[in-house]
């Protein structure tokens, strides 16, 4: 698997593969969410790709205090390849370069496969409470 940085032509392959993967959901429109990540860090988002179709992705953000991943995505075609693993790695390297000090994650607690991936790459559960507040509606 190549990864390189996404480009604005990988918008309708990367927002099929979010689909497949399950990672669209209607409070969140995958337009906007790509429009709003190409303004901010938009170096933080990667696309794996094989044979010139991309097959994964991953979205990261640093603000100067944590790093995030989101839309870490991987083909269900493409699975148990390691790639989920790969882009991590890519994505943490980048990370570490701004002097990014820890990197978090937000997983819905019965998605116990995906758990299990972090927990196998050396990610813990920390003892926190996820909150969010909507200050733009998508829809």
């Amino acid at each position: 698997m190549h990864i390189r940085p996404y480009e604005e032509t990988d918008e309708a392959a990367v927002i099929a593969l979010w689909q497949d993967c399950g990672l669209v959901v209607s409070h969140n429109d995958p337009r906007r969410d790509i429009a709003r990540k190409l303004q901010v860090g938009r170096e933080l988002f990667l696309v794996g790709e094989v044979e010139g179709v991309v097959v994964a992705s991953i979205m990261g953000g640093y603000e100067g205090h944590r790093g995030w991943v989101n839309y870490l995505a991987v083909s269900p075609d493409h699975r148990r390849k390691s790639y989920g693993t790969l882009l991590m790695r890519a994505l943490e390297k980048r990370l570490l370069q701004r002097g990014c000090p820890k990197l978090n994650l937000q997983i819905r607690r019965s998605n116990e496969s995906v758990i299990r991936f972090y927990s196998s790459i050396g990610y813990g559960e920390d003892a926190m409470v996820s909150m969010g507040k909507r200050l733009i509606p998508d829809h």
